[in-house]
């Protein structure tokens, strides 16, 4: 989406007492304003509020980042073992209350869902043509922040069509994750039911995009009969297709194509540093997956973080056309094009080819390490199709059918013909769809939440603990600013 710059200058206070008051737009939110006399008086008013609600979703980078890590997908990495130490934790699965990256998250997601609470608490102040559709994005805003908090957190502070107030953190509950999934549910339907499937601003949410939502929603909690239906829908009804060359994707020419359901925007900007990482308009994570002290064609240097590990780059089959776009072979890419690199800590030889660096004009603003204009393509149709396909195994009728159709649909795109499709049933159908969403989305922040929900992660990530790792411990700080009315996550 297009950034217009605004500066509304009202208070937002987040759950844990916190106001990021850095040079990225905000919305801050005066707690002794609650009828909110100067604001929501126009639809212009209304429109720069949501753009507030918007910007949050840049944040999600530590998220997306952090997904991979956690799995077994990728290493830590970085420059030492000490090199951002709760990334190296989060790797480590020895992750503690007191983890800086996981209280980021937590505060982040929560400034994201008050921005949106507070268009939603004064959604009857000003009537305009159009409310509905702008209120339907602030609810799918609201449901994606939720959901990205469910997933981490397990059970959470619930609030709807309200603000979290300074003080209220002593009187507010964890609700029941069943509960903020119902909540996360209905804002989806309500978004499904009022928004277009094309929008006139890339990347502003659509139809497509709380359809999608909802079926991984659906999803997380094994309601597979209601996934199937959204998804196919979706896939039935829906503007979408897979793209034809799966490299495009990924590259600047290829954001917001036909393949993109929903896309979080990014852009050459200044406003970040390593005091204020939620400032940049620019994907962070991009710069932190680079290759380290590299000079040579087509990429930048990073930090080298986010390193895919041997067993993720052999799980790619002999004629997969998608293995060299997700995974860059640094030696094999070096001899090939005279370029040349450092390495860091965990090195593998293998970086997240997907989001490193590429190459910026001269022109380009801001450290290049934090602003790189990469947009992260959030739910792309292939995910639609492999969840689909894993709704129709699953449901209580499967249909085994369909979930082929799907299945194969992406795979002939990986290998430019029909000679591997899948023709199983049952169970080892079901794996196969497994494998196809790893090897398909390696690099896009899925897998760890993939491996607990399917109850694989204590087989496949080294130092997992079943009954402790499947959620992220609550910040300490957190609790403490509750008053410790809050029960931490078990074992932690």
């Amino acid at each position: 989406m297009k950034k217009i710059n605004i500066k509304i200058y009202l208070v937002l206070i987040l759950l844990g007492v916190i106001t990021y008051s850095c040079s990225d737009d905000f919305v801050d939110v005066k707690p002794t304003s609650n009828n909110s006399e100067d604001f929501f008086n126009s639809e212009q008013d209304y429109n720069d509020a949501l753009i507030g609600a918007y910007d949050l979703l840049q944040s999600t980078y530590l998220n997306v980042m952090l997904g991979e890590i956690a799995s077994d997908n990728t290493l830590a990495g970085g420059e030492s073992a000490t090199d951002v130490v709760g990334i190296q934790e989060i790797d480590d699965m020895i992750h503690t209350p007191l983890n800086a990256q996981l209280r980021d998250i937590w505060s982040w997601m929560y400034a994201g869902v008050n921005r949106a609470n507070y268009i939603l608490e004064f959604k009857d102040k000003t009537d305009f043509s159009g409310k509905e559709k702008l209120l339907a994005e602030a609810r799918f805003l609201r449901a994606y922040y939720y959901f990205e908090l469910v997933k981490w957190f397990g059970d959470v502070p619930l609030a709807v069509d309200k603000r979290i107030e300074f003080g209220e953190q002593f009187n507010i509950d964890r609700t029941p994750k069943a509960e903020v999934y119902a909540q996360i549910e209905k804002d989806l339907i309500f978004a499904v039911d009022n928004l277009p499937y094309t929008q006139s601003i890339p990347g502003k949410v659509t139809k497509g995009a709380s359809q999608a939502l909802l079926g991984k929603v659906y999803l997380y909690q094994n309601k597979f009969d209601e996934a199937s239906v959204v998804l196919d829908n979706l896939i039935t009804n829906g503007p979408y297709d897979l793209v034809t060359d799966y490299k495009s994707i990924f590259e600047e020419a290829g954001e917001n194509n036909i393949e993109s359901v929903f896309e979080v925007q990014y852009f050459d900007g200044q406003g970040a540093s390593f005091d204020c990482l939620q400032c940049s308009e620019g994907n962070v994570a991009v710069g932190f997956s680079g290759v380290r002290a590299y000079t040579g064609p087509e990429f930048s240097s990073g930090f080298s973080f986010n390193v895919p590990v041997q067993e993720v780059v052999d799980a790619f089959e002999a004629g997969d056309l998608r293995k060299d776009v997700a995974i860059l072979d640094i030696n094999a890419w070096a001899t090939a094009n005279g370029a040349t690199f450092g390495t860091g800590f965990e090195h593998t030889g293998y970086f997240n080819r997907k989001y490193i660096p590429r190459k910026r004009s001269a022109t380009a603003q801001g450290d290049r390490n934090l602003t790189n204009p990469n947009n992260y393509r959030a739910i792309r149709f292939a995910d639609v199709l492999l969840m689909a396909a894993e709704a129709f195994n699953r449901s209580s009728t499967p249909n085994d059918t369909k979930a082929q159709t799907y299945l194969n649909r992406v795979r002939r795109r990986a290998f430019g013909d029909t000679n591997h499709d899948i023709n199983a049933t049952g169970t080892i159908l079901l794996d196969n769809i497994y494998k196809e969403r790893r090897v398909e989305l390696v690099g896009e922040g899925h897998r760890f939440f993939d491996l607990v929900r399917t109850g694989k992660a204590a087989q496949e990530i080294n130092g997992f603990v079943s009954g402790k790792h499947e959620i992220f411990p609550i910040p300490a700080i957190e609790i403490q600013l509750a008053g410790d009315r809050w029960s931490q996550n078990p074992n932690y």
